[in-house]
């Protein structure tokens, strides 16, 4: 049995409030690198995970351009701790148990409502963001192979950058993988090359 996502209404405003807020707070400027053209459709972004802060930039990435319900994948032991976030769409699975599958069957089932948005981070675990091959376990793939509708898929890469500031600056960059092969090999293959192509636009961005 999986904890699943329980919106409330003030607690979720409040939560999308405290997101911007805790951003302008810690963050000289937030830029976001991109193009969307909204189909209706549901939305999964595939994100790196390097960060405690990475699920408000989704939802700050999501307040800005995809404007849906936000859903997150939390591991148990946490949501448990924090039942606050099972109020702004996080939902448990717990690692290495028969309840897995059940957290991969409800992320393909929210993944049907084309109001919703759902967050993965397909490695798994925290990694740094200066790695150059990011790893992908087999969930995202399962998911997608679950998933009867057509979806928007979002690469996201997440990166921060001081430069000649004293507060970090965030930059998030996305794209819409518009490959029809779903295989979590390939998915893993194409977003490595997204996320090279933004480390290198970040270095371009620095050289200015």
């Amino acid at each position: 049995m999986i904890y699943k996502a329980s919106h409330n209404k003030l607690i979720y405003a409040f939560f999308r409030l405290y997101t911007c807020l805790k951003i302008k707070r810690n963050f000289h400027g937030v830029r976001i690198k991109g193009e969307f053209t909204d189909r209706g459709l549901p939305v999964l972004i595939i994100s790196n995970h390097f960060s405690w802060w990475d699920g408000f930039w989704a939802e700050y990435l999501n307040m800005k351009v995809f404007k849906r319900k936000f859903y997150f994948m939390m591991l148990e032991e946490q949501l448990k701790k924090h039942m606050f976030f099972n109020k702004t769409g996080g939902y448990s699975v717990k690692k290495g148990s028969s309840s897995v599958i059940e957290s991969l069957n409800y992320t393909a089932e929210l993944l049907a409502n084309p109001g919703n948005l759902v967050l993965m981070f397909p490695q798994g675990r925290f990694d740094s963001m200066h790695n150059h091959n990011i790893r992908f376990e087999k969930g995202v793939g399962y998911v997608l192979g679950r998933v009867q509708n057509t979806i928007h898929i979002i690469f996201v890469a997440n990166f921060i950058e001081y430069f000649s500031e004293e507060k970090p600056g965030l930059i998030i960059h996305f794209t819409e993988f518009s490959g029809n092969e779903l295989s979590t090999a390939n998915l893993e293959k194409e977003y490595n090359t997204f996320f090279s192509a933004c480390r290198a636009d970040n270095i371009r961005l620095a050289l200015k």
